[in-house]
């Protein structure tokens, strides 16, 4: 009988409470699927261990194959392109068999999640608000991909509409746009009492912070207006059962990404230049930095991580989606990471800057929108 583990693979930030989460999330999973597999996890960048050192830890400890999953809410640049970039690599210079699930998504068990949250921050307002005088505002991470985009969306619908909500946005917290001062600004505008602001995150860290921020920043300037500040999802056990269902998924060959909006592959409205671009991680720069100093870290196994790390590029990864295709993904993002530049004056920074380490990123086609990434360059309060 095949030995299998399970390898949850994070995107990984600088902010160490989210690292933090992230593992305590991989460890609960350990324990709920102990005795079906051995579950380890890795980081993309900025945090350690990395992804290569929690695959090296389930071979070590006897695994023939990994069922991996992306630790990511949608599919945008990171789990279509990256993480298969570094798994693809792993398994030719390894031998290890790895099979990639696919991201939370639209499920259910998600919405569950994500209403709890908001009940859970209503609750704790307090007053009597109508829900039909409450407006719903889901802020999503921002990426360049319309399709991880338009999920957002998809979500903040089945949210307003299936709490009963007046009006419902979505605004984003970085890359796409409306961001989320402009967006709450215009959301001010509509004549709503009250305002539930929602960070469909999965995590703390900084963009949720500059969340934060941002909803008190315009609350400021609309009094007459209560603003609502809800939590993200973190370890809900809705969000648990998800990724015990993306893994079996995997072993049922039904965990399927959607092929059929992918930037990468089809001719999407305004991204129709990177379509078949090679499909390549831009992380490799980054890998392992960013929360610390550089030490093993022991997850009560009995193996540690050291933070080196030896991969290449240019590895195409099958999705297995059962329609025969490849998917061959450049990434395209604008390095938005969770990055609290401290410049000496009190805020931080949104950078989206361009690092040179010989890949070419493509451009996002409205970084010029006037609620969009140029927002940030004003900073807080700007």
């Amino acid at each position: 009988m095949t030995k299998r583990g399970v390898m949850l693979c994070g995107h990984g930030s600088r902010d160490q409470g989210a690292v933090d989460e992230f593992a305590a999330v991989a460890m609960k999973l350990r324990a709920r699927m102990a005795d079906r597999y051995d579950v380890d996890y890795g980081y993309l960048e900025f945090a350690n261990p990395v992804i290569n050192k929690g695959l090296d830890g389930l071979k070590a400890r006897g695994a023939e194959e990994v069922l991996a999953v992306p630790g990511m809410l949608f599919a945008a640049g990171h789990a279509k392109n990256d993480i298969p970039s570094v798994l693809n690599t792993y398994m030719a210079q390894n031998g290890l068999t790895v099979r990639y699930g696919r991201e939370l998504g639209i499920d259910p068990r998600m919405l569950k999640a994500a209403s709890d949250r908001i009940e859970q921050a209503l609750e704790a307002a307090g007053g009597d608000v109508p829900r039909h005088e409450t407006l719903l505002m889901v802020v999503g991470r921002g990426a360049s991909d319309p399709d991880a985009n338009s999920n957002v969306v998809k979500v903040m619908r089945m949210l307003w509409e299936g709490l009963g909500f007046g009006w419902g946005e979505t605004c984003y917290s970085g890359v796409t746009f409306p961001l989320v001062e402009p967006g709450l600004r215009q959301t001010a505008k509509l004549g709503f009492r009250r305002v539930v602001v929602f960070p469909y995150f999965l995590f703390t860290g900084v963009l949720v912070r500059r969340i934060y921020d941002y909803t008190d920043i315009v609350a400021k300037d609309f009094p007459d207006i209560e603003f609502i500040k809800a939590g993200y999802l973190n370890d809900h056990e809705m969000v648990l059962q998800t990724f015990e269902a993306r893994i079996d998924e995997i072993l049922e060959g039904t965990g399927n990404m959607n092929c059929q909006m992918c930037k990468y592959r089809q001719q999407v409205l305004g991204f129709e230049d990177e379509v078949g671009l090679q499909q390549e991680s831009h992380h490799h720069h980054v890998e392992g930095i960013g929360t610390g100093p550089a030490e093993d870290h022991d997850h009560g196994h009995g193996h540690g991580h050291d933070h080196g790390h030896d991969h290449g590029h240019g590895h195409s990864h099958d999705h297995e989606h059962g329609h025969e295709h490849q998917h061959g993904h450049s990434h395209d993002h604008e390095h938005d990471h969770d990055h609290d530049h401290k410049h000496g004056h009190g805020h931080s920074h949104d950078h989206g800057h361009d690092h040179d380490h010989g890949h070419h990123h493509h451009p996002y086609p409205h970084a010029d929108h006037p609620m969009g990434p140029k927002t940030l360059r004003k900073g807080l309060g700007g």
